[in-house]
């Protein structure tokens, strides 16, 4: 099994799409890239905390890339969007990915630049970090699988 962790808004949307991937075992949502080095929903949703909404894949990687990862996650929000998603404003939902190792960081920082030639977002700018992976807390269990759980048919703004 192998780990990926990106932020792209709102978790609940993020992990929802990631659990519909084949080959993904598990989504968990959690805060990842602060100062603090313990955090709640209620310190990281009022944006001083420096952390990002981040979900953590495990996958089974003879089933799903990592590349196929990236790609779910590209496809899944705005990039170019600085500091938000949609209505969600404020550094905790900005666009990132949190490498584990070396490789992932060469992958990740490869689909950025195929992404941004794609034309997708015109002249903008992908705005995306592609930073190390740091301490993850996992978020109160109430915002796990919360879009299932609450019966909502997604959270995700068509880009």
């Amino acid at each position: 099994m192998a780990l990926a962790t990106f932020g792209a808004g709102c978790f609940w949307g993020v992990e929802y799409f990631f659990r519909q991937v084949e080959g993904v075992l598990n989504a968990t949502s959690g805060y990842m890239g602060g100062k603090n080095t313990a955090t709640t929903y209620e310190e990281v949703k009022k944006g001083n905390t420096g952390h990002a909404e981040v979900v953590q894949v495990e996958f089974d990687p003879t089933i799903v890339s990592y590349d196929d990862l990236l790609e779910v996650f590209w496809k899944n929000h705005n990039p170019t969007s600085l500091n938000m998603q949609g209505g969600d404003i404020g550094n905790q939902y900005r666009s990132t990915i949190f490498f584990h190792d070396r490789e992932q960081k060469a992958a990740a920082e490869a689909s950025k630049l195929t992404f941004a030639r794609s034309g997708r977002w015109g002249l903008r700018h992908i705005m995306t970090e592609i930073v190390p992976l740091q301490q993850f807390h996992v978020a109160e269990e109430y915002h796990q699988n919360y879009i299932d759980n609450n019966n909502l048919p997604s959270c995700h703004i068509a880009y």
